[in-house]
């Protein structure tokens, strides 16, 4: 039977977003951000040369048809990308769910829009309600929390790590997102502690419709520094209904995830996790390309295009991840059996040349490999999880249209 790989290059948006008007970095609204046009722009003006060089560099990405996408979606070309026509389908989604977070996308793409409105908490400080931060600080046995504002992860433990050694008291913070992050010391504070923290919290924040708490954990010393390992979790929300993971697994086959896709679908529909950093994800597909039984999906994300580089504002950065994603992919195409669709695609923007540290507003590339060459044109998140059902003949569910 026909297998299906569905990879989310998280954050790499292309532009175009219909209703960017209404999501704002700071004071400015997201109309024209475009991150991986302006990625591309930046290349090509020789203002991206930190670990790399020259235009940007895309050449299988591009084969199956990104330059084409960017174009589609926001009416403007990406320096070095489009030039020759696409041998793969393609196309560029937009997405009607009120946010423009991880859950909002990976859930709409998986078929299931979002029919609420997230709670966010306000960029004061404190951020959170006393009876919430009172609440986290019991089930930590502590005397109370650090932090309690919007900021960035990096910053904010290089701010408070020494006083959180200090204290024990769990460093908490959020973002434009709807999320509550707490970050911890794998060895002073403890990460089996900081998990079980941040699930016993969940189901609170969860109940105010805040779309995850996530357990940040690091390591190292006041004296050299701290760094984050790739032990985080993200507690999310449950989708409020049957999503594609669910439509085939329901239809006794299997479903391996690669990356956070476990935690963002609260394991529903999920048989297999296999986690790591992005280069650890990427052998990770590899194998599954290999072993993944016949008629199953893999659904993987790619996560440090965005943690590392996107709300980080480092275009060089973005731009060599994107660089390396291309070549590894050059390898893994070759190998896919002749039943095989790999579907390539996004959940939100997050231009790293835009003001602000939050993710952007855009459509999203939708790349596909195993499917011939043509466009399906503008579409929608949801109808990704109907093509994907399409292609391994299982029913869908929700309310997407094939584009297959």
């Amino acid at each position: 039977m026909a297998r299906a790989f569905v990879i989310v290059i998280d954050s790499v948006g292309i532009g175009g977003a219909p209703d960017a008007d209404q999501f704002f970095n700071g004071d400015k609204p997201d109309t024209g951000a475009n991150t991986v046009g302006h990625i591309a722009r930046a290349c090509a003006e020789g203002r991206a040369e930190d670990g790399r060089s020259g235009p940007l560099h895309l050449p299988t990405l591009d084969a199956l048809g990104l330059g084409a996408t960017v174009e589609l979606a926001s009416g403007e070309a990406a320096p070095g990308l489009g030039a020759g026509a696409p041998t793969g389908f393609w196309g560029a989604a937009s997405e009607v769910s009120p946010g423009k977070d991880t859950p909002s996308g990976h859930w709409e793409l998986a078929g299931v829009p979002v029919p609420w409105d997230w709670h966010y908490f306000p960029d004061t400080k404190p951020s959170f309600p006393p009876d919430l931060s009172a609440k986290v600080a019991e089930l930590a046995g502590t005397d109370g929390i650090l932090g309690d504002c919007h900021a960035s992860g990096t910053k904010i433990i290089a701010d408070l790590g020494a006083e959180h050694i200090r204290s024990g008291w769990p460093i908490c913070y959020t973002s434009a997102d709807s999320v509550l992050q707490i970050a911890a010391h794998e060895e002073h504070f403890g990460l089996d502690r900081l998990l079980k923290l941040c699930q016993d919290v969940a189901p609170i924040v969860h109940e105010m419709k805040v779309g995850r708490v996530i357990a940040r954990p690091f390591v190292g010393t006041v004296e050299n520094g701290f760094t984050r390992t790739t032990n985080r979790h993200d507690y999310a929300i449950a989708p409020p209904e049957l999503t594609l993971c669910d439509w085939v697994q329901g239809q006794g086959r299997r479903v391996y995830a690669i990356g956070k896709i476990g935690d963002i679908f609260s394991m529903h529909g999920i048989d297999e996790v296999r986690k790591g950093s992005d280069a650890q994800l990427m052998t990770h597909l590899n194998d599954l390309v290999d072993e993944a039984e016949d008629g199953s999906l893999t659904f993987a994300n790619f996560v440090e295009f965005d943690s590392l580089y996107g709300h980080r504002r480092d275009i060089s950065g973005y731009a060599r991840a994107l660089e390396w994603f291309d070549a590894e992919l050059a390898k893994v195409l070759p190998r896919l059996r002749p039943d095989d669709m790999l579907l390539i695609t996004a959940d939100h923007g997050n231009d790293p040349s835009w003001s602000g540290t939050d993710h952007t507003r855009e459509r999203v590339p939708v790349l596909i490999a195993g499917k011939g060459a043509g466009s399906c044109g503008l579409v929608q998140y949801v109808d990704v999880a109907a093509s994907v059902a399409d292609h391994l003949n299982v029913p869908a569910q929700g309310p997407g249209r094939s584009f297959l």
